[in-house]
């Protein structure tokens, strides 16, 4: 079992790449950090008992305590297997917990995409509610405009979407997240790809990079 890592700002395209690879490939696994709380949490290990009780007070999970969530799944994953690990680490320190733990990493790649493209993305991005089907209103547009195809309700833009809280999470992703461009850099482990190809020639770069 080995480990690729998934670096990029949000809205690059990380999650949908590795959604599609381990879709088409069973001996990918796609893991995000949400995954990994919502898994522990329902499956009650000691991790997700302790991670519980942080969420329930609505408090951020310890970078310890998701590490020790991610040397779970490593140690319950068997045979040939690569982990996208998505979402996680966020910052250098996480890295730095991530290493301790002895996480076979054979790659970080990171998915470059500018500012604006990502904006612009995001900016159009529509959600059901209701069945929680995902829509954009250029690249993936529904049937009728504002209406789910799969159970007609009318689509939302997350709160996550709104052009402000964009602009906030951007800004935290270049103050925290990006300086594991160089740290991952300095190991020899880093790949970049351009997340700017369209969902399946990003697919088919990353798995090139990887």
């Amino acid at each position: 079992m080995n480990i690729v890592i998934l670096l990029g700002a949000p809205g690059s395209g990380k999650g949908t790449i590795a959604g599609r690879l381990a879709a088409e490939d069973a001996s990918m696994k796609h893991v995000s950090s949400g995954d990994l709380l919502r898994g522990a949490v329902a499956k009650g290990t000691e991790a997700g008992v302790e991670a519980k009780g942080f969420m329930d007070r609505g408090e951020l999970v310890p970078d310890a305590l998701i590490a020790r969530m991610i040397k779970d799944v490593i140690a319950e994953t068997q045979g040939d297997v690569t982990m996208l690990l998505d979402g996680f680490p966020r910052n250098v320190a996480q890295a730095e917990i991530l290493a301790a733990t002895g996480a076979p990493i054979r790659s970080v790649v990171l998915v470059d995409v500018p500012d604006a493209v990502i904006a612009d993305r995001i900016a159009g991005r529509r959600t059901c509610p209701n069945c929680k089907a995902g829509y954009h209103v250029k690249a993936l547009p529904p049937k009728v405009e504002g209406v789910c195809d799969r159970c007609g309700a009318a689509l939302v833009i997350r709160k996550d979407d709104n052009p402000e809280t964009v602009k906030d999470r951007l800004v935290v992703y270049h103050r925290e997240t990006e300086p594991l461009i160089a740290y991952y850099e300095g190991k020899g482990l880093l790949r970049r790809i351009d997340g700017n190809q369209g969902p399946e020639r990003n697919a088919a770069a990353f798995k090139a990079a990887m």
